[in-house]
């Protein structure tokens, strides 16, 4: 009945409005007073539509008296119109129904012109109103409760989506069949785009089983998108070669971490569900045995049918005892200690882990499950001191073939055996590890520079021969023979110039001690759950402090202390009334505004000043040229990192406080970003686990550990020693 009205009414209306209306009226389950559902909800949706106002008002009554006809009970307010009519006015004004109601009697000169006592009962008023804010709180309920359906439903469709990529890349490969087969990978003569760009071009990909390989290379040269290509086997990877890589954190549901990892081995899980299938078959046949009389015929036939499953599951055991699957659970738990999970913590179920504890969570099932050819896309990022050390001694004996995005030197110095270098739509290969190819590739690159040289030095000599006796009698088979030689010679390319990052730091005017003071500072959200207690240190002009320790510690809690993001439960923080600082988050990328440019948003954060000097700025800390007018959604984030210590130093503060700085950098970014905190005459306070960069840049080590910043006497290498000696056995 209601379908037939709306689409009398509104004829021009889509099929799908109406449809939706008229499901809307059948499922909403309304309580008391209508009106208000139908003049909220449906009437705007039918003018939008194109109907006629009076047409539409006419049908929203019939409507209205159809819905109060199908109620058993029906309790009509007194006074309604009244009420509607006096809830308009209100609205009209800008004053609340509750406020223009609050005294006896309303003053209504202003729409009549003459004064007007309201007749209303004010009791029945207050329920009529309680009613009607209760109904749109109700409704309100349901509309979220519909989202999170949604959303939910959205969320386990991506999961789903996850899961099958992973099977789609990780098949199920019986990796005991594969032992003795050449498992080096030699790809020739290919090309890789990515986004319209192109990354590599005729290039050549050479990796031998059991070779650890670094691939380094400047920001946004596509080092990801080569890992990528590799992983969805849009390069000629052999197909017995089992291939994964690391990038996405695992999906956060109900599932133990241990069991998650565990999960990892899709060979493993495929032999164990055909075990609990095979023993359920026997269980079936030796329950019809003892069912009842059986023929000799069948007495054969079931025997038969149990000795053939039990040499299957003759075969499936000899291959779980094969691959050690009794040993897999304590060889998966060693793996998630060695990356901080304590036992109690292996067995929570993966979504009660923050994003960067299902990063580790997705490392170890990388290394549980040991593929031929592991790709690790900066591990380090997401870990600690103590589990970069372990995973470094972990990776050194890796037995298979490696290939790890890192721009951590130390870590590439412990763990690659060679360095995979991308430039120039070319990848070049460097035995030993990164020292020894950073000295090597001087040495190409110097010796590039003298053949270069050397061959545009000869080639001028020939050219000067040639125009000189082209064209003498005597001396033309002379010239002849240059000529010949000139062309023969092959055409070297100039080397690269490589382009010099550089950051500075606006050096702010001095202040007088104490600048920066925490005595006896204890914080946390409750006094049952302390995070750090008793801190006292003092940050100087001249301070260069890292602090280390284990994730979860309160390193970033304290900084966020200094900065006054947080204030302490007890004990004082001390600043200079003058002094200004600069904080640096981890999540700095979330605070820049990536649809616009990065002068754009240097204009909006620090306003007055032309775009030159915006532009100026920005390029002392390597944004220069166009890429400064891009949107920064387009930049990597090596450059957005540079945007936003652009956007600090523009503060011209005099301490800067720095939470894991080089995360997003690479080694030239790095090496800029070390140098201009050399030369900044202002404090630095900061964590991080780079060990080159905290020993380059800092004089003070203070270690955050069981809720206790205290200062360490040694060095950056002391203390990894100490969190976790070499000689450690995996």
């Amino acid at each position: 009945m209601a379908l037939a009205l709306i689409r009398k009414t509104v004829p021009e209306a889509d099929d799908a409005i109406v449809d939706y209306i008229d499901g809307y009226l059948k499922d909403a389950n309304f309580d008391d007073d209508d009106e208000d559902a139908i003049a909220d909800f449906v009437k705007p949706i039918l003018l939008d539509a194109g109907g006629d106002e009076a047409k539409i008002d006419e049908l929203c009554e019939q409507l209205i008296n159809m819905l109060a006809s199908n109620k058993k009970e029906t309790t009509p307010l007194k006074g309604l119109s009244k009420l509607e009519n006096t809830v308009v006015m209100g609205q009209q004004s800008g004053l609340s129904a509750t406020a223009m109601f609050s005294k006896g009697s309303v003053d209504l000169d202003h729409v009549s012109g003459r004064r007007v006592q309201s007749q209303v009962n004010q009791d029945k008023l207050r329920k009529a109103e309680a009613k009607i804010a209760a109904k749109m709180a109700k409704r309100a309920e349901k509309t979220n409760m519909r989202i999170e359906y949604e959303a939910s439903r959205l969320i386990e469709s991506e999961q789903k989506a996850l899961q099958e990529a992973y099977k789609l890349y990780n098949p199920i490969l019986d990796y005991t069949s594969t032992k003795g087969k050449n498992k080096d990978i030699k790809i020739e003569n290919f090309d890789i785009s990515f986004a319209g760009r192109r990354i590599l071009t005729d290039a050549n990909l050479t990796l031998a089983f059991g070779r650890r390989y670094g691939v380094v290379g400047k920001n946004g040269i596509g080092k990801s998108t080569l890992l990528r290509a590799i992983s969805r086997r849009e390069v000629n990877v052999p197909h017995h070669i089992s291939v994964l890589y690391v990038e996405q954190e695992v999906i956060g549901d109900n599932t133990p971490a241990i069991e998650m990892v565990l999960r990892a081995d899709v060979w493993r899980e495929h032999l164990l569900e055909k075990e609990r299938d095979l023993s359920a078959q026997i269980n079936l046949i030796e329950a019809q045995q003892s069912e009842g009389e059986l023929t000799e015929e069948e007495k054969k036939e079931f025997e038969a049918q149990k000795d053939r499953i039990n040499g299957e599951l003759k075969d499936v055991f000899a291959k779980l005892q094969e691959i050690e699957s009794d040993k897999a659970e304590s060889k998966a738990s060693a793996i998630l200690a060695g990356l901080g999970f304590p036992t109690p913590d292996q067995k929570r179920p993966t979504r009660e882990f923050s994003g960067g504890w299902r990063m580790r969570i997705s490392l170890a099932r990388a290394l549980f499950c040991k593929p031929d050819v592991l790709m690790l896309d900066e591990p380090d990022n997401m870990l600690d001191i103590p589990a970069i050390v372990w995973l470094e001694s972990y990776l050194k004996t890796w037995p298979n073939t490696l290939l790890v995005v890192s721009h951590d030197r130390e870590f590439l110095d412990e763990v690659a055996t060679d360095i995979l270098f991308m430039h120039s739509e070319k990848l070049d290969y460097y035995k030993g590890n990164y020292t020894q190819f950073y000295a090597t590739k001087e040495e190409r690159r110097k010796a590039q520079i003298r053949e270069y040289e050397s061959q545009m030095q000869y080639r001028k000599h020939l050219q000067d021969f040639i125009d000189r006796w082209r064209y003498n009698a005597k001396r033309a088979p002379q010239a002849q023979a240059r000529i010949k030689i000139l062309e023969k010679l092959p055409e070297l390319e100039p080397p690269e110039d490589e382009k010099i990052v550089k950051f500075q730091f606006a050096n702010p005017e001095q202040l007088s001690p104490p600048i920066l003071q925490m005595n006896e500072v204890t914080f946390g959200y409750n006094p049952e759950k302390v995070i750090i207690r008793n801190i006292n240190i003092d940050v100087r002009m001249d301070s260069r402090i890292a602090i280390v320790g284990p994730n979860g510690a309160g390193k970033s809690t304290m900084l966020k202390l200094l900065t006054e993001e947080n204030k302490p439960m007890s004990g004082m923080v001390h600043r200079n009334g003058r002094l200004r600082i600069a904080y640096f988050t981890q999540h700095h990328i979330d605070q820049l505004d990536l649809t616009k440019s990065a002068v754009a948003f240097m204009a909006d954060r620090f306003p007055g000043k032309p775009e030159e000097e915006y532009r100026r700025h920005l390029g002392s800390f390597g944004i220069t040229g166009m890429v400064g007018l891009q949107v920064m959604k387009t930049l990597s984030g090596g450059q957005k990192s540079r945007v936003a210590f652009a956007c600090l130093s523009a503060q011209n503060p005099h301490i800067l406080v720095l939470d894991e700085p080089t995360n997003h950098l690479d080694m030239e970014s790095m090496d800029a970003l070390q140098t201009a905190l050399g030369q900044f005459q202002g404090g630095v306070i900061m964590v991080s686990h780079d060990e080159r960069f905290i020993s380059t840049v800092c004089h003070e080590i203070w270690v955050c550990a069981d809720g206790v910043l205290s200062k360490f006497s040694g060095t950056i290498k002391d203390y990894k020693e100490l969190v976790c000696p070499k000689d450690t056995v995996l």
